[in-house]
């Protein structure tokens, strides 16, 4: 089931009602019935694969909090990790394996004939097992307490709202949430359908629309010139955020209205003055996953620089992995990891100098650092959005060169010429929200209310005007 689809229209209302309708004691119940349901609208057969996922941190919980041994308590966590990720790996790295031994075989003259497993990804596979993972690693350090209600463990890994695209949540934050009874909330419900709106607004309007253009350019960028490649890219960037965020402001709406609170997963990325602090801005709830569960326990910023650079590179190479089965995702990882650490070795020589206070609270300079961290992020994007590393090479190489010419508009100039306009429209929204004017994620504002109503219907005309179809969200395929 689509967030943008006319049936999560009638589910979500329906939920609701019902939810608030129960008793206390059938609501988790209710509420696992519905996420389940959600998810195997796809493909029934994929919700035992989450049902197995959250059984065996289920059990591994037990057994770890039962257990004053800590080799059996690490046995367990092992067990618990092993199994989590021997089916993520089966069904979303199988093939990419396949393909990389059968490439070393031949070049080291083996007679290797192609043949692949039929295997379909399941749907939102990557989160709900690094989120069930969090619990059980989050107990093994003794940062909670064991859940011994199984209804509630998985309801937690499998709750529809951020099921199948995040954010992923750790279980100190809404594992908890179930056991408290939420009351109907109007202000809720109408905070809640605002953020569902405006998260409405980007996926249809802007994300979708900007698909088509992308789409037919990356199809084959051979054809084009460094005008429309660059344009393309840059399209793609808006794309890629309002597709994702807008998923993850209907999740957080939707949370809200039944009275849960996720955690917030974007913040005005495309403003970042650093690539530290894109990554503090960007997919947040995936990043602050990757620094506690991989980079810490490697040792994170507290061992020698070239060990931290090593850290550094392999959490950047291990992000760029889960995202795909492709040597792209694992460029564009790689691409964050050099730029992270060159950033780092930069603020050293600006130390020295005495220079980083001037460059880092300078007005000037400040816009200057936010259209280098954006035009980086833009390259990087080239390999996330290619479909090999030769189209992504060749696109990186020529976006910058051959502008004597205006770029191609496609299929219709109307609607890439309206593309663009509503990345200027989002981009001053943002900036007001940079400057506190405007709202993020329900937070307070300076605007009037009557405006405010007037924004949101207006972004309802829009939907209904201007948006566009879309069979599904790009992280669906993570």
């Amino acid at each position: 089931m689509l967030f943008n689809s006319f049936e999560y229209f009638l589910f979500l209302p329906a939920v609701v009602l019902l939810y608030f309708l129960l008793p206390f004691k059938w609501r988790n119940p209710f509420l696992l019935t519905a996420s389940y349901y959600f998810y195997m609208s796809w493909k029934w057969e994929f919700g035992f694969l989450m049902l197995f996922t959250s059984a065996v941190n289920y059990v591994a919980g037990l057994k770890i909090n039962a257990s004053k041994d800590r080799r059996t308590q690490r046995l367990w966590l092992t067990l618990a990790i092993v199994a989590s990720l021997s089916v993520l790996v089966y069904f979303k790295y199988a093939n990419f394996f396949i393909a990389e031994a059968s490439a070393l075989l031949r070049i080291l003259g083996a007679d290797v004939r192609e043949s692949y497993l039929k295997v379909i990804l399941p749907v939102g596979i990557s989160f709900f097992t690094f989120q069930a993972l969090s619990y059980t690693i989050d107990l093994y350090k003794g940062k909670m307490h064991v859940e011994r209600n199984f209804i509630s463990f998985t309801l937690f890994v499998s709750f529809f709202p951020q099921l199948v695209a995040g954010p992923i949540e750790r279980a100190t934050n809404l594992l908890d949430q179930f056991k408290k009874e939420q009351h109907f909330s109007s202000e809720r419900l109408l905070d809640g359908s605002k953020l569902i709106i405006w998260g409405l607004f980007k996926k249809v309007v802007i994300a979708d629309r900007l698909a088509a253009y992308v789409e037919q350019i990356y199809a084959s960028p051979e054809l084009f010139g460094g005008s429309t490649l660059f344009l393309a890219t840059f399209f793609f960037a808006f794309q890629i955020y309002c597709d994702f965020s807008g998923y993850s402001d209907i999740a957080i709406g939707s949370a809200h209205i039944l009275g849960f609170r996720l955690m917030q997963n974007f913040n005005l990325p495309y403003l970042a003055k650093s690539v530290r602090d894109f990554w503090h801005r960007w997919h947040i709830s995936l990043s602050t996953w990757f620094a506690d569960y991989v980079y810490k326990p490697l040792g994170g910023n507290r061992v020698s620089t070239g060990r931290w650079m090593f850290n550094i590179m392999t959490v950047y190479l291990v992000s760029g992995l889960w995202h795909g089965a492709n040597w792209t995702f694992i460029i564009w990882g790689g691409i964050f990891g050099f730029l992270y650490i060159l950033e780092f070795l930069g603020d050293k020589l600006l130390k020295r100098a005495g220079l980083d206070k001037v460059f880092y609270k300078s007005k000037l300079i400040h816009p200057f650092r936010v259209a280098v961290i954006f035009l980086a992020v833009l390259v990087s994007w080239v390999f996330f959005r290619a479909d090999n590393t030769g189209d992504a090479w060749h696109i990186i190489t020529h976006m910058f060169t051959g502008w004597d010419r205006l770029p191609y508009l496609g299929s219709s100039a109307f609607e890439t010429v309206l593309g663009l306009v509503l990345i200027l429209l989002l981009y001053a929204i943002q900036i007001l929200q940079y400057r506190g004017v405007a709202s993020i994620y329900m937070g307070p504002t300076v605007v009037p209310r009557s405006l405010r109503w007037a924004g949101y219907a207006l972004l309802l005309v829009m939907i209904v005007m201007f948006g566009v179809s879309s069979e599904q969200f790009i992280y669906f395929q993570f």
